[in-house]
């Protein structure tokens, strides 16, 4: 089921993110008058084509569903011929380099406004997300050493306001990856304020792989062991616990975390516990039995309750005109981001792993699916600002290698020579082969330690 997941949202993704960036060509196209001959989603053969408008327009969906194109009405394309001279006007290739160069970035432009859409939705219906209070720092991490204590609340990142622990992550991560200095402005446990100054350090490419943040000593607070929903006549039920409960010891010992009483409850089948639980500000003894489960080879204990140690998560919203410029502001910094982190890629500041392919989007998209609808609409948006921001790198075959042909136009005053545009095109499918190689190698990678484990 989560396989089919899986594939079901990335071949939704990629379906969203092909037609909202063709039709960003498509619809400049029209309106700059160049005759559109087809719009197809997919490439190979036509699973299904209608012909709609004056100009005849050839809508498909192609078998392979991996991209998507504008054939526009062009001299230099064989398949075009014969053209009759009443739409040589229209032609593409015809057309003032500044209408060529509106129509190629519009593709990508439109995946950029796709994002800005998704997260003023996302903002305006509002979310709900774990509040930005922060555990014990790891001993001798940046944070420890600038001063962060166990239940602080960060309020703020150099002058921007936090509100949630994702706003947090997000504040810290654009500054972390460039080992500036961090201002904080944090809240403590007694209600007071203070100012404190974090320090990153310089990390090595495999070290800006994986949890950066974790690195640098930021941790969810992880406050007293909740119990969630209990299920009717379960152990949990039968020995009183109700949900709201707060579970402080078993057996008479102290329990920090949820993790921890999983951990004794799965090796207690069969077996009583005794568990402290703080209840409307009393303190009651309850026992429980856990029932005894078996899953194939494996036997471990269960109550039939939920539990938890993160705080009670808070709903992150934001007026409709508020969240305009919070929107485009977000859209624009996860752009630039991604392109600080291309470079540093590229200068062998960050490793090649952070480089993901259409498995790990896969992977992702169903997660994100399965959590819920405003997880997979931020995972939309984010694939959606990647995609804009790799077609318009200056690589032949993308957006940005037209585009960086029409700049050489605009200086040369005439266009590229054909041999190299012809030698342009074959580097740059050399080097997007590589890419995809690489992307499909680091995605084996990560998901094979899932397959040795089962």
């Amino acid at each position: 089921m989560n396989l089919l997941t899986a594939i079901a949202a990335f071949l939704v993704t990629l379906g969203i993110l092909v037609v909202i960036h063709e039709y960003g060509h498509y619809w400049v196209a029209k309106k700059a008058g160049v005759k559109v001959l087809r719009f197809s989603i997919g490439f190979g053969r036509p699973l299904a084509r209608w012909v709609r408008g004056a100009d005849r327009t050839e809508w498909v969906v192609a078998a392979l569903p991996l991209g998507g194109y504008v054939r526009m009405l062009d001299e230099r394309d064989p398949e075009c011929q014969p053209i009759a001279a009443a739409d040589l006007p229209r032609a593409f290739n015809r057309q003032p380099v500044a209408k060529r160069i509106a129509i190629v970035i519009a593709g990508p432009v439109a995946n950029l406004l796709l994002a800005v859409a998704v997260y003023w939705f996302l903002s305006v219906v509002g979310v709900f997300e774990p509040s930005a209070v922060v555990g014990t720092p790891a001993p001798q991490s940046a944070a420890a050493r600038a001063g962060l204590l166990t239940g602080d609340t960060v309020v703020g990142v150099a002058g921007n306001p936090v509100r949630s622990w994702n706003e947090l992550r997000w504040l810290l991560l654009q500054r972390a990856v460039s080992t500036e200095p961090i201002d904080l402005e944090v809240e403590g446990t007694d209600g007071s304020r203070r100012e404190l100054t974090v320090q990153p350090r310089s990390l090595t490419p495999e070290e800006l792989d994986g949890d950066l943040i974790g690195r640098l000593g930021f941790v969810l607070f992880q406050g007293p062991t909740r119990i969630g929903q209990v299920t009717e006549a379960s152990p949990a039920a039968q020995a009183g616990l109700q949900t709201g409960d707060r579970v402080v010891s078993v057996d008479g010992e102290p329990i920090a975390t949820a993790a921890r009483l999983r951990s004794l409850i799965r090796a207690s089948a069969d077996k009583p516990m005794e568990l402290g639980v703080e209840r409307e500000e009393r303190l009651i003894r309850l026992r429980v039995t856990p029932a005894l489960i078996t899953d194939g080879e494996n036997s471990f204990g269960r109550i039939g309750a939920e539990l938890s140690d993160r705080l009670p998560p808070i709903k992150v919203q934001y007026g409709p005109l508020e969240s305009i410029p919070r929107a485009v502001e977000k859209t624009a910094d996860t752009a630039v981001f991604s392109l600080k982190m291309l470079g540093k890629m590229l200068t062998g500041e960050a490793s090649w792993k952070n480089l993901s392919g259409p498995v790990t989007i896969a992977d992702y998209a169903g997660q994100t699916a399965r959590i819920g609808l405003a997880a997979f609409l931020g995972f939309l948006a984010l694939v959606s600002i990647s995609l804009a921001v790799l077609n318009l790198l200056p690589i032949p075959m993308l957006d940005g290698g037209h585009l960086l042909y029409y700049l050489i136009e605009i200086f040369k005053g005439s266009p590229p020579s054909d041999w190299v545009v012809e030698w342009g095109q074959r580097a740059g499918v050399a080097l997007l082969g590589l890419l995809t190689i690489l992307a499909l190698y680091n995605d084996v990678l990560r998901l094979l330690p899932d397959f040795v484990r089962q």
